[in-house]
């Protein structure tokens, strides 16, 4: 039994005045582009609370999921937020002025640095992904956990599509 949602609305508005087409696509995109909304407000809201910005929070976990010491170069933080170098420098910059991360030169290299999160920054972010997880939990309490899963793999494989 399925319930029908706004998107069923739009889809059926426009196929009486659009009959030739196909709006199957917009079925999944449609939805995804509403949740990724929602999912956004809730993420914003979940990193407020823990007193830090959407991106302020990728660079920090970046840092935190790189495992002990805790630290990457400017070069490596940059890949892995896909921003670019300058954006970074202003963020690291940032971060530093609220004591979250540190600059430290490379002891292999002294001419290039590496970034440090703090235990400030590591109070921060692991507060924050507490949060998130508990705030995006809710949404998914009305599918089983097998039903998550294939979701999950679902959504992989049509990303694929778009890398």
């Amino acid at each position: 039994m399925t319930t029908s949602d706004e998107v069923d609305l739009i889809i059926d508005a426009w196929a009486r005045v659009r009959p030739d087409i196909d709006f199957a696509p917009l079925d999944v995109f449609s939805r995804l582009r509403r949740i990724s909304r929602r999912l956004d407000r809730l993420r914003a809201e979940a990193f407020r609370h823990a007193d830090l910005e959407i991106w302020e929070f990728d660079v920090l976990s970046t840092l935190r999921r790189a495992g002990d010491p805790f630290q990457l170069s400017p070069k490596d933080l940059v890949a892995a937020t896909m921003v670019t170098s300058g954006t970074m420098t202003n963020r690291l910059d940032r971060l530093m002025e609220r004591e979250l991360v540190e600059r430290h030169s490379d002891p292999r290299d002294g001419r290039a640095a590496l970034i440090r999160i703090t235990p400030a920054g590591v109070e921060r972010v692991d507060a924050a992904m507490s949060l998130l997880v508990q705030v995006e939990r809710a949404p998914l309490d009305s599918l089983s956990a097998h039903q998550q899963a294939e979701l999950a793999e679902l959504l992989r494989v049509l990303g694929a599509e778009f890398a």
